[in-house]
């Protein structure tokens, strides 16, 4: 099965300049100037206060960058200046290892944890550097062990969390950890206080012994075992966890997290040691004890793939001609290892760059750092502006001809709860495929439809719908036409039968030669005109009918109840007309809607009674 790709939203990161700093021997230009060199170069600036930078993070990068070890990377390579030190880059120590530590993980949530015992610290404030670090970046100082993992964090990247070991029961003296999914209906208090009832499809760091559940695995640590004063064993956990399921346990809990956020955005699963070795490091400076040992779980390791693009490649996609030499040099600021086979540069990502893994990716990168006001502006000749609009006016047609029939064009979302081509990182588990037919949707949004057709229909008439979209099959992506009924003369106009499915006709427009059939057509089914809102509370019906003399035109009664029934009418429809004994019965249906409230029937039926006083009160008429 085929993967496609959707993207999450944004995300927010604020970014000390002084803490930058700290990765440079060489002064950092002013806020100013680095606000300007993130905005041209990678980020977009949301704003500036003193020193700090809040800065728009882009999915595609938060794996890497929402730290300032990441930010520092980042200018590194577009100032080019060189880093004092980098975390990511110094070997790993060989920990101890400890029987005293048991990890029990579901690998369906859990791509990697590493978990260390950790004795004799001693709790209390934080030295003055690390809390005004913290409030730097508007982090509130907790106690030295709670800050030095904050620390980590937002320095490298790599959510941790530190559990006061001591409240944990042991199975003798193994501290037994396991990372499942949480039972329905099973309770837990966080660390703000608020007890939370977890569901099926979340997952808990867990007493092994007892069952307890610790912690929202990856989100929000638990009560019972918070850091106090009296703390001085500690169990740490640093782990990386499937993003998708991080995402959909943080929504329907409502609570976003700094982890959360991070792990949503599946950062390499090698961090998790780098970060045990950060927050072990700082835990010893601020708050003493000792390491006891630590315990790693890495099922599935992986390395990132080799990734090869020409230098023609590279031209012909930034539209502009770089140097051999620059595409080398960006490389090098980029701190991207690569290999030169004649032509093509072969580029194997560093760990963290989880971003990486196509040719338009690394010219991406190319573009960036040579810089794109480097690209060389050009006027296009007027032929290169003409557009063959062949297909967009066929298109076009075929919506003509359907809304000349009564047909009400919609467009529906592209996923689907089945189909052929699964997302790679749906962002509705509901609906994790792309649609493989309109027809489905369509049997939808008829069903929808009845709830609205008052506002767009006539009185007892079922809405028409069309809609004109792609589609997904095994065989491929293609154009695709659905309508909700037969229309007489579609099937000659197009040339194509239709697939019947439940009364729903569709039919494959990459059999229509669009671009002949589109040839000369404008569109001519538009008509400009003032916007008008619409109104997102419910509508009321009401019917009247009224006997008039014979010879009395529906359109006389129909001006009488517009003027009369106030500004809450927003349609009006006559559905209904026969005569008997020299007079006239015209029915009516009238549509009552506010744009800023529900109405209720005491307001509505104050303005039919205003309708039937003003028709009864003419000659000869009489609301029946």
């Amino acid at each position: 099965m085929a993967l496609a790709r959707s993207r999450p939203i944004s995300n927010g990161m604020k970014v000390s300049r002084a803490w930058l700093q700290e990765y440079f021997e060489k002064p950092l230009p002013s806020v100013v100037e680095l606000s300007d060199a993130f905005t041209f170069h990678a980020f977009e600036v949301e704003g500036v206060d003193g020193d700090v930078l809040d800065l728009k993070v882009l999915p595609d990068r938060a794996g890497y960058a929402l730290s300032h070890r990441g930010m520092a990377a980042e200018l590194s390579a577009i100032l080019n200046l060189p880093l004092r030190s980098d975390p990511l880059r110094e070997a790993l120590p060989e920990w101890p290892k400890t029987d005293m530590l048991v990890m029990n993980t579901d690998s369906a949530y859990v791509v990697r944890h590493t978990g260390a015992l950790y004795k004799g610290v001693k709790v209390g404030p934080s030295p003055e550097w690390l809390i005004k670090a913290l409030e730097s970046v508007g982090q509130r100082s907790i106690n030295n062990i709670v800050d030095a993992s904050n620390y980590v964090m937002l320095n490298i990247g790599q959510p941790t969390h530190a559990f006061d070991a001591d409240k944990i029961l042991k199975d003798g003296d193994r501290l037994i950890i396991d990372i499942r999914e949480a039972r329905p209906g099973e309770k837990i208090k966080i660390l703000s206080g608020e007890d939370l009832t977890l569901s099926k499809g979340m997952y808990v760091i867990a007493d092994g012994t007892s069952g307890e559940a610790l912690d929202v695995a990856g989100v929000k640590g638990g009560f019972s075992t918070g850091i106090t004063e009296g703390s001085t064993n500690l169990f740490i956990s640093a782990g990386n966890y499937d993003g998708t399921l991080i995402r959909r346990m943080s929504q329907n809990l409502k609570l976003f997290t700094d982890a959360s956020q991070r792990f949503q955005n599946r950062p390499s699963p090698e961090l998790t040691t780098y970060g045990m070795r950060e927050l072990l490091s700082l835990i010893k400076d601020v708050a003493g004890g000792e390491l006891v040992g630590v315990f790693d779980v890495f099922p599935h390791r992986s390395h990132p793939p080799t990734v090869s693009v020409t230098i023609s490649e590279i031209k012909i996609l930034l539209g502009s001609d770089p140097s051999e030499i620059e595409i080398s040099n960006a490389f090098y600021r980029l701190r991207l290892p690569f290999e030169r086979e004649g032509d093509t540069f072969l580029v194997t990502p560093t760990f963290e760059r989880t971003d990486l893994l196509i040719k338009e990716d690394l010219i991406e990168e190319v573009g960036r750092i040579i810089g794109y006001d480097k690209v060389e502006s050009k006027v296009f000749s007027e032929s290169d502006t003409v557009v063959d609009q062949g297909r967009y006016h066929g298109i076009e047609r075929i919506k003509d001809f359907l809304v000349g029939h009564g047909f009400i064009e919609i467009s529906t979302q592209s996923f689907s709860k089945k189909g052929d081509i699964g997302l790679a990182n749906p962002l509705d588990d509901s609906n994790p495929f792309l649609r493989p037919n309109l027809a489905g949707n369509m049997v939808k949004a008829m069903k929808q439809a009845k709830n609205y057709a008052p506002l767009v229909s006539p009185p007892n008439e079922k809405p028409k719908l069309f809609e004109i979209g792609n589609i997904f099959p095994k065989g491929g992506e293609r154009l695709s036409l659905v309508v909700s009924e037969m229309v007489e003369g579609l099937e000659d106009e197009l040339g194509v039968k239709p697939d019947e499915n439940d009364r729903i006709f569709e039919y494959d427009l990459s059999k229509v030669d669009l671009e002949s059939y589109g040839k000369d057509f404008r569109p001519k089914r538009y008509v400009s005109g003032a916007f008008k809102p619409f109104s997102m509370y419910p509508f009321v019906l009401r019917d009247i009918a009224v006997w008039v003399p014979e010879g009395v035109q529906s359109g006389l009664i129909y001006q009488t109840v517009v003027d009369t029934a106030g500004p809450l009418l927003l349609k009006c429809e006559l559905f209904d007309t026969f005569s008997k004994d020299g007079k006239t019965s015209y029915a009516f249906r009238l549509v009552f809607q506010s744009m800023d409230k529900t109405l209720t029937d005491d307001e509505v039926n104050g303005h039919m009674k205003s309708v039937t006083e003003t028709l009864n009160a003419k000659e000869g008429w009489k609301v029946r």
